[in-house]
């Protein structure tokens, strides 16, 4: 089998493309109307001179509602993708994939901007498209280093990849080991470092760049898919191409409908007669994705081949295999057997162009209203300009004997601009209809704006969410062959392990263990209601669950513990926590299990039940003893008291006694002793008295 020329491929893929720029340039027309719907300029709507210009942002009003709610339900989840096993064993690796491509690519590689930007122009320009790829630069920088001893020059200039553009060296004295001064060189270097670097990204391309075949109904069967866009000279060599082949391009030339719609999309004013430098010169960059049958096997594979310049074989830059279409399509609403979606602009156009007419008429009939038409009889007023140009206080002055009521009349014209309002109230829910877009879209419940029943609130609010979950669910389809590609492209240009933090915690990966084939589900939460339907939701949910797990235990069929947690992980994340596990835990399998084996151990609950009412009899009659001690034991106690008392009081008794008895005794002795010392001086006074007497008389005969 031959291998295809280059001349033979290029062919090939010229008429390819050439099919894909003419479908392009054909779809450019709508885009660009649609952008200046967008945008209020309304060139199908001529103004009139001296009329109003107002214009109706209907168009703008709609997507600027319903954009909020559908990126908040993609991307307010704490992941926005999870990726699930395909295989036995892929369970842990899957966990691993979802938390590193959470909560590190897909923010590194500007993720949440990429979606951000094809979800508006899927609801504006009908689709959006991602694309995905591994940019890998090479990268110039220039630096300056002062003061350096030898050992740090001779480190810093040690890598290839440094280039020294300038040098100096001097001397300076220092303190040798010896203690003497001693001189060392000083050197102060320029360096410029040429370094590679790699990282994944995301982008939204813009419509005008993307090539795809129109008789393609997705992407991936499409025998062509790629972007022309311009580069400069100095991006594509930063790419690892050739100089010399990047210099002898020619220059990017000019292609109408592209520019126009470029220039529509940006708003920026370009002056194509600036000189820049021809490091600086735009070249047209085609990077495609063909399937073609490039070694005559009769089966068509994909490759990827790059041109620049032009699509020529003079400028082909790369020809390889490859193994996916990088891009992704992203449709808001789809439309059966066609690639392309419907988009908010297609269902609001027409509505805001009566709108605006509506509205210019509206508003010329009020300034005819405010300012009526002057009927002025010729000859009549000797001022005409206080009449065409009436100043506060100024008089108009008529002619003698003439009257003023035939002099100057107005033209009276009826107002008829009431009318308007009800059409353009009309209007208004037509297009709530026809896209399902309302203030309940948007978050608000409707009740907020006026007075009404709960249950009508509900029904408008649900009646406005139902339309917007569908498109999000659309959305989210397409979504997932980004992610499915994002890991593809992870497991293969990361070619050893990484250490990141990750939930405050130092984590190593190596997707290279992983399996690219793993499925993606995208994150839609709980639909595009507001945070408070959300969590309310989850709180009859996380209610069912305590019952089931109350009445049936752990190791139910119904509900697992592991449920329960991502119950609660989603009332978190409904309420407005990012990190659901700096308020949860995930339960550990092993320890549930743990838990679950003792609890099998234990006995019975009739068995439990019989010990603990024999355990609590036991209770009470140790407890009715010790009372009954306790109770003794005070009973003696006051008995002891009361004979102490008794004692006491027989005692105090006794002693009152004795005293009295000793008292007695003792007043009895003194009685004595007084009649004894009176009759002892009664005795000797008669004593006295004889002895008197016989020495008077003599003695006695």
């Amino acid at each position: 089998m031959a291998e295809m020329t280059d001349e033979r491929l290029t062919n090939i893929v010229s008429v390819l493309v050439k099919d894909c720029e003419n479908y392009r340039d054909e779809l450019s027309k709508d885009r660009i109307t649609a952008m200046e719907y967008f945008d209020g300029i309304m060139n199908d709507v001529p103004v009139d001179d001296n009329r109003s210009k107002v214009v109706s942002r209907d168009v703008r009003s709609a997507i600027t509602k319903v954009l909020p709610s559908v990126t908040r339900v993609i991307l307010g989840n704490d992941k926005v993708v999870e990726y699930e096993p395909v295989g036995e064993g892929d369970e842990e690796k899957a966990e691993q994939a979802s938390d590193y491509i959470n909560y590190i690519v897909f923010p590194e590689s500007s993720g949440y901007e990429a979606v951000q930007d094809a979800v508006y122009d899927a609801l504006k320009l009908r689709n959006g498209v991602i694309r995905w790829w591994y940019d890998k630069k090479i990268k110039v920088s220039v630096s300056d280093h002062t003061g350096l001893d030898e050992d740090a020059m001779v480190q810093l200039v040690a890598d290839d990849a440094v280039e020294v553009l300038e040098q100096d060296v001097s001397e300076q004295q220092i303190q040798g080991p010896d203690g003497q001064m001693v001189a060392q060189p000083v050197y102060n270097l320029k360096i410029k470092k040429r370094s590679e670097y790699g990282c994944t990204k995301l982008a939204a391309v813009p419509l005008e760049e993307f090539l795809i075949h129109p008789d393609a109904l997705d992407i991936e069967e499409s025998p062509i898919v790629g972007i022309n866009q311009r580069l400069r000279r100095s991006d594509l060599v930063a790419m690892g191409y050739d100089r010399d082949k990047i210099d002898a391009l020619p220059a990017a030339g000019s292609d109408d409908d592209k520019e126009e719609e470029e220039l529509t999309r940006r708003r920026d004013v370009f002056d194509e007669e600036e000189s820049t430098q021809r490091a600086l010169q735009e070249i047209e960059y085609y990077e495609l994705y063909v399937r073609v049958d490039a070694d005559d096997d009769g089966i068509a594979e994909l490759r990827r081949i790059v041109y620049a310049g032009a699509v020529g074989v003079k400028n082909l830059l790369s020809n390889e295999d490859w193994d996916e279409v990088p891009f992704a399509d992203i449709v808001a609403k789809r439309r059966p057997h066609q690639r392309e979606g419907d988009s908010v602009t297609d269902d609001m156009m027409d509505i805001q162009k009566i709108k605006t007419v509506l509205l210019r008429q509206t508003m010329d009939n009020l300034y005819w209203q405010n300012n009526p038409q002057p009927i002025v009889q010729e000859g009549q007023i000797v001022n005409p300009e206080a009449v065409l140009n009436p100043r506060f206080g100024l008089p108009i002055r008529v002619s003698q004997g003439t009257d003023t009521r035939t002099a100057l009349t107005y033209n009276m014209v009826p107002f008829v601009a009431k009318d308007s309002f009800a059409m353009l109230s009309y209007l208004d829910e037509e297009g709530a209809d026809r896209t399902g877009i309302n203030e309940a879209s948007s978050g608000l419940a409707p009740d907020a704006l006026q007075n009404m029943t709960a249950k009508a609130s509900a029904m408008i609010e649900q009646a406005g969410i139902g339309q917007t979950e569908l498109m999000v669910r659309t959305i989210a389809h397409g979504l997932e062959r980004v992610f499915r590609g994002l890991l593809r492209m992870v497991v293969k240009h990361q070619d050893k392990p990484r250490t990141v933090r990750l939930r405050d915690k130092w984590v190593t990966y190596d997707p290279r263990e992983w399996n690219a084939e793993m499925d993606a589900t995208v994150n839609t939460g709980l639909g595009a209601g507001t945070r408070e339907r959300d969590m309310m939701m989850m709180s009859q949910v996380i209610g069912l669950q305590e019952k089931l797990l109350a009445s049936l235990g752990a190791d139910n069929p119904f509900v697992k513990p592991d449920n329960l947690y991502n119950a609660v992980s989603k009332f978190a994340e409904s309420a407005g926590a990012r990190s659901t596990e700096l308020y949860f835990t995930r339960p550990d399998p092993a320890e549930i299990q743990a838990k679950m084996d003792a609890a099998a151990n234990q006995p019975s609950p009739e068995v439990v039940k019989v010990q603990a009412q024999a355990e609590a009899q036991k209770a009470k009659a140790q407890l009715d003893a010790q009372i009954k001690q306790q109770q003794n034991e005070t009973d003696a106690q006051l008995e002891m008291e009361r004979l102490n008392r008794e004692f006491a009081l027989k005692q105090e008794q006794l002693n009152r006694e004795l005293q009295l008895k000793r008292d007695q005794l003792m007043a009895e002795l003194d009685l004595k002793r007084q009649q004894s010392a009176a009759d002892i001086a009664l005795n000797a006074h008669v004593a006295t008295q004889r002895t008197s007497q016989v020495e008077v008389g003599g003695e006695p005969g």
